[in-house]
Order: C-alpha cells, then structure tokens, then sequence
C-alpha cells in the first residue's frame, strides 16, 4: 500500500508538533512522563518569581513553580509541583526567599513537625523572607543619618577654623616639633653620659652582684636571724595578756568599791567627807588655835613664867 506524499507530510508535521510541546514543555522544568504532587500556596507579593523557579528544601531542589495566577484581590495563587517521593509534613511553610544577590527568587519549603502529610492538592502555608535590600535598607537609613551629621559636623569646623586659629594651630604644631627636637637632643645626651659614665655604670653592677654574693653566702645566717625574729615574736604573741588584764580589771574594780564606799560616807575619809558637824568642830577649832597663838603672841607672859623669886599673880 503506497501512502500518499500529502499523508506523509500531515504525520510528519503532527511528530514534528508534539516534539516541540514536550520540548518546550521539558526546558519549562515539566516532566510531562511523570506525576508529581501538586501544592498551591498564596502570596501578597511575589517579588521576580516566575514560573519554572525551583522549590528547595535546605539547598536542594524537589520540584518546581509551575503555575502562577493573579486573585482577584491582588493576591497571587502560585502552584508547585513536588516529585512524589518526597513527603511533605501538613505544616510545613512554602517561603519566597532570595537565592543570590542578584535578587533571584525560588520557593524554599521550612519542613514542619506534623505527623502527618500534606495530601495532593493542598495549600501550604505561605511566608516571604525578607531579601537583602529589604535588610540593608534599615543600615543605608543609619548611613544617610550619620552622613548628614558629618556633613553638618564638618561645616561647623569649616565655620569655626578661621585664620587665628589657623595660626594657632601652626604654632602648636612648632611648638610639638620643638618639643620633639629637644626630646632627641636629652636622649642624644643621655645616650653620651652612659658611654661616658659606663666605668662607673660596671663598677655599680659589680658592687650590685658583690652585695647579692654577700647575701647569698650569708644566707644561712640571715635565716638563723630570721628564726631568732620569729621566736620572739611567738614568745610575744604568747604571752599572759590575758591574766594581765584580768589583774588591772580587778584593781579598778577595788578602786571604785572604795571611791564608791567614800561617797556614802563609811570610813574615817568618807566621815570626814560627808559629816557635816565634824567639819563644824575640826573649823571651830582650827579658829581656836588660830586665836591662841595670835594671843601668845600678843602676850607670851601669860603662858610662860620664869623667875629666881618664884611666880607673881596677876
């Protein structure tokens, strides 16, 4: 049986059609002899995604984006498809994240903790990680303000540095380059006292090392010294204080007994102290004998006779 050339042809065209559906199909990341599962998730933004974009679980690609719809409400309804040997927990988290700096986009699943699995069909929870723009904006903002201060800064002292301070300025300066200059001149001195003085400087460092010798070969001495020392002071530290103090502390004790017994009057001192009437009489007759004598002054006769012819009355 002979086929015609125009059959041929239509066979050949309708080949030649559906290698380029799979083809192009196959170069959009659909693997059109296999089922995967099919997920959706909804997004208020999308940010560069398009269709085709890999869906990665730490790093490493389980499926694709493979449909994207924008919502009525101006969200967009964006559909994965996941390879069937991978099992998705219920709660796991479809993120829109940045793979590079170049602000590529891909769909990263944050695996969840259920026990059970997301079935074909089902929405995911959706989430959008900030991109790095979005992170350095807030950096860039601080930068912009800090920049303004110096800006602001910078003209202040633009304002304030005029030719006197200016000139004050220079001569700081000179006087810092003088003060360095005379630095170097006292080092350059000292460096030629200690060439100058280095007989001197050794003889120094021998009797130095002398002194250290001495005291290395008289170091069992120094330690009798040093235990002679330490028995002294334990002798010290055990001495009787304590009975000392207790005697002291007995001493005042009587003391005040007797100070205390003097003030109530008991005893010749305390009578002597307190007795009022004995304090009468011993004034009353210390008056009488203040009298008397002035009256054997005033006439020694009275109390004193001497005579070869015996006494005369008065």
């Amino acid at each position: 049986m002979k086929i015609a050339n125009e059959t041929k042809v239509g066979i050949l065209a309708i080949v030649a059609i559906a290698i380029l559906i799979v083809g192009y199909s196959f170069l959009k990341g659909n693997d059109v002899f296999s089922s995967d599962y099919t997920f959706y998730a909804i997004y208020d933004r999308v940010d560069g995604l398009t269709e085709s974009k890999p869906v990665l679980v730490n790093g490493y690609q389980i499926g694709r984006v493979s449909h994207m719809q924008l919502q009525a409400d101006g969200q967009i309804r964006t559909e994965f498809k996941v390879k069937r040997s991978y099992a998705i927990p219920a709660n796991t988290v479809a993120r829109l994240a940045s793979t590079d700096l170049l602000g590529g986009k891909a769909i990263v699943f944050e695996l969840g903790d259920s026990p059970q699995y997301a079935v074909d069909g089902q929405e995911l929870d959706a989430g959008i990680q900030r991109n790095i723009m979005e992170q350095v904006e807030p950096i860039q903002r601080k930068a912009e303000n800090i920049a303004a201060v110096l800006d602001s800064v910078l003209n202040s002292i633009n304002n304030t540095i005029d030719k006197d301070f200016q000139r004050d300025f220079s001569r700081s300066i000179n006087s810092i380059a003088n003060s360095l200059q005379n630095l170097e001149g006292i080092t350059s001195q000292l460096d030629g006292m200690v060439v100058s003085e280095r007989t001197r400087i050794s003889s120094i460092i021998g009797n130095v090392e002398s002194i250290t010798a001495n005291f290395k070969s008289n170091n069992e001495r120094i330690g009798h010294v040093l235990a002679n020392l330490d028995s002294i002071t334990d002798q010290v530290a055990k001495a009787n204080f304590a009975q000392t103090i207790n005697s002291a502390n007995k001493a005042m004790a009587d003391f005040q007994s007797i100070t205390d017994r003097i003030n109530q009057g008991q005893g010749s001192i305390g009578m002597l102290l307190s007795d009022e009437q004995l304090y009468n009489n011993l004034n009353q007759a210390s008056q009488n004998l203040e009298e008397l004598i002035a009256d054997m002054k005033a006439r020694p006769g009275r109390y004193v006779h001497f005579s070869v012819f015996g006494r005369r009355n008065d």
